[in-house]
């Protein structure tokens, strides 16, 4: 305990690092408070049938990726999901489209052109997802009454470019708070939304084991152990990583490379899980299509099954399908985002090699093969654990809203952004404040 507000204490005497923990701090409030504003011209005290169905199933998911929001019909509903949906077209138009694959080897005003293209494509996402929303309210629940003004072009239009601008409002304070805060905005907008939904799922669950008689509180004492596992488990598959020793060449006084023992050895980091939460993202956007095809075919028996256990996000047959899913889209994004060609030619530039192995093609069949066999058990321990809420459902009859959290794509981010925030911090203190982390060291002076 004394060792940790230590560490505050040195947080809090960097400047910079102060100044940059208010600002996001400031930003995620605003955030939080735009969450909260209903749309004008829908009557709040009507809600609450709009609450209860997005509690469970995939737009549960959605609405803790909103924080609430989209259960709030709040101008932030459709939250910064289009952002996240457009940076992924993108990112894979580029495979295919020379103009993007140009763009992204030009450095810094690349990726700023990227940006703005990714900017306009989340504003056209953003225009054909806002009016659905809309239409789609009565369907989720919210009565006609609810609407003041009716469900006219007086009320729809005005909507729409409320919506649009409250996800362009976020995509900017998630790009501000990158800029002048501390870790990723973006991914810190959706780990804060899906954290708010967490005290009510939590008080849900305590509340159903100690009044119904289903274990009281020593069996939530129990999930609580349970979930601390997971979540060690998630940070073990975050920041795993394969070390492939890697020799330089020492450079010669006439400019040449002497390839000896002298040379420095370092090594490339290749991750267990090169992919993240892209892969679970992927595979919940597809699992749309089973009930979608059901309903479409419903007078088959073949339709009215699918229709019914793809339904359930905690069926037998929804999550089989999920967890293969998985694992294939964990294979393609990390073939698409793991340039090991690249990397061998890097490496061979650099005067660099890998011990054993010829400098050039062989490397990258290499890595290639290093990263395909590391891939296997980090895809299926991601399988594993993006079905693990629907497994503490069944076999520990779970409340489903608390269920989510015990893994899946909430646990993940939420660990993900954490140890990349974390890190940032350290690398401040590391530079400042060693003591700040180490138990022996002096202090540096702040400059």
């Amino acid at each position: 305990m004394k060792k940790f507000v230590e560490t505050i204490s040195n947080i809090w005497k960097i400047e910079e690092l102060r100044q940059r923990i208010i600002v996001t701090l400031g930003l995620l409030l605003v955030y939080r408070f735009g969450a909260q504003v209903v749309l004008p011209g829908i009557d709040t005290s009507q809600l609450a049938q709009l609450t209860s169905n997005t509690e469970n199933g995939i737009l549960g998911i959605l609405n803790a990726f909103t924080g609430g929001a989209f259960a709030n019909a709040s101008v932030f509903a459709l939250g910064i999901m289009p952002y996240i949906s457009a940076s992924i077209v993108v990112q894979l138009m580029g495979i295919a489209i020379p103009y993007l694959q140009k763009l992204q080897k030009e450095g810094e005003s690349g990726r700023k052109t990227i940006n703005q293209i990714t900017r306009w494509l989340t504003i056209a996402i953003c225009i054909v997802q806002a009016p659905a929303y809309l239409f789609g309210l009565g369907a989720l629940g919210v009565p006609d009454s609810a609407f003041v003004l009716g469900k006219g072009l007086d009320f729809i239009i005005p909507a729409v470019i409320i919506l649009v601008t409250g996800c362009v409002f976020a995509m900017w304070l998630g790009e501000k708070i990158t800029d002048k805060g501390i870790g990723n905005g973006i991914s810190l907008l959706i780990m804060i939304g899906i954290i708010a939904t967490m005290p009510q799922s939590f008080v849900q669950e305590f509340i159903s084991r100690t009044t119904n008689n289903t274990g009281g509180i020593m069996f939530m004492l129990i999930e609580i152990i349970i979930w601390f596992l997971v979540i060690l488990a998630s940070v073990l598959l975050v920041m795993a990583v394969r070390q492939i020793p890697v020799q330089y060449a020492r450079r010669t006084a006439s400019g040449g490379y002497e390839k000896n023992i002298m040379g420095s050895r370092q090594y490339i980091p290749l991750k267990l899980n090169a992919s993240g939460v892209m892969p679970i993202i992927f595979a919940q956007a597809i699992m749309f299509a089973p009930s979608l095809i059901g309903r479409t075919f419903n007078d088959t028996a073949v339709g009215q099954w699918m229709e019914v256990q793809f339904a359930d996000i905690f069926g037998l047959a929804y999550n089989i399908l999920f967890a293969v899913l998985i694992i294939i889209f964990t294979y393609f994004y990390t073939a698409i985002t793991v340039p090991t060609n690249k990397m061998a030619d890097d490496l061979k530039r650099s005067g660099g090699f890998i011990p054993g192995i010829r400098p050039g093609k062989e490397t990258g069949d290499y890595l290639d093969k290093i990263m395909s066999l590391i891939t296997l058990p980090g895809s299926v321990f991601l399988a594993l654990l993006a079905v693990l809420p629907a497994v503490v459902v069944k076999l520990m009859d779970v409340q489903a809203g608390w269920a989510l959290f015990y893994g899946g794509t909430s646990l993940l981010i939420m660990v993900g952004v954490a140890i990349d925030t974390v890190q940032q911090v350290n690398s401040y203190l590391l530079n400042r404040h060693y003591d700040g982390l180490m138990k022996t060291g002096k202090n540096r002076k702040v400059a």
